[in-house]
């Protein structure tokens, strides 16, 4: 079984080679499908050296957005160019590890299920002070409330709707219809998976979430339209 990871990446000339080399450490057969989002840093060179160093049993692909359109449209090209039986989603900073891939991949190979979710939230508890703080609490409280929100629009039983790592099979992909350009694509695709019938399976991950000095992209009214999106898609 091969996996398609489709990693979309703006100005991220920082963590880009490290999270592509991570993906080539990772030792499942797969094809990386670069999606530059019209990057104005050294990113797209970043992208060069690491892919050079591709192992056999592992292709590559790189878009060049014509500007920048939005990290759903960067997956949506990812997606249409996909030729994997499995497709994933990577973030290009180092929030997500690669090897969870394998754990993510279990379920769909032993015919379980067809969509898997890493769940950031799963088995992680809220908390304000001590050695475990909770990182970013404003976003964990939000990731709760839309998964909340998601779970009571559509009779779901989520932790985590907000995930990047939404593996599933192709055909699942392909029968989505995606049509977001920003962030907004996470909520789309949990919509109208579960509108679509299909049965998600939660497979808990650690993430390292980084700062807004860091270069934390996702803002305040993306929120706001996660909120919409999930509401648009249940009435449409």
């Amino acid at each position: 079984m091969k996996l398609s990871v489709i990693i979309p990446v703006f100005n991220e000339e920082k963590t880009i080679e490290k999270i592509v080399n991570l993906v080539l450490t990772e030792k499942t057969p797969k094809e990386i499908i670069i999606v530059d989002d019209g990057s104005t840093d050294g990113t797209l060179k970043k992208v060069q050296s690491a892919i050079l160093r591709l192992r056999s049993g592992q292709e590559s692909k790189i878009f060049k957005q014509p500007k920048n359109m939005g990290k759903g449209a960067a997956v949506r090209r990812g997606i249409e160019n996909a030729i994997g039986d499995v497709l994933v989603i990577q973030d290009a900073d180092l929030e997500y590890d690669p090897s969870d891939y394998q754990r993510l991949l279990e379920p769909i190979v032993a015919g379980e299920t067809e969509v898997v979710f890493g769940s950031r939230l799963k088995d992680l508890k809220f908390r304000i002070s001590g050695k475990s703080k909770t990182p970013l609490p404003l976003h964990y409280l939000m990731n709760r409330f839309l998964s909340f929100l998601t779970n009571v629009l559509y009779g779901s039983h989520l932790t985590d709707m907000e995930t990047c790592y939404k593996m599933m099979t192709k055909k699942v992909y392909k029968n989505l219809d995606l049509v977001s350009n920003g962030f907004e694509i996470e909520p789309e695709i949990t919509a109208k998976v579960l509108k679509k019938g299909f049965k998600i399976l939660e497979v808990p991950i650690r993430t390292k979430p980084r700062t807004y000095e860091e270069g934390k992209k996702i803002k305040a009214e993306d929120a706001v339209w996660a909120v919409f999106t999930l509401v648009r898609y249940r009435f449409k």
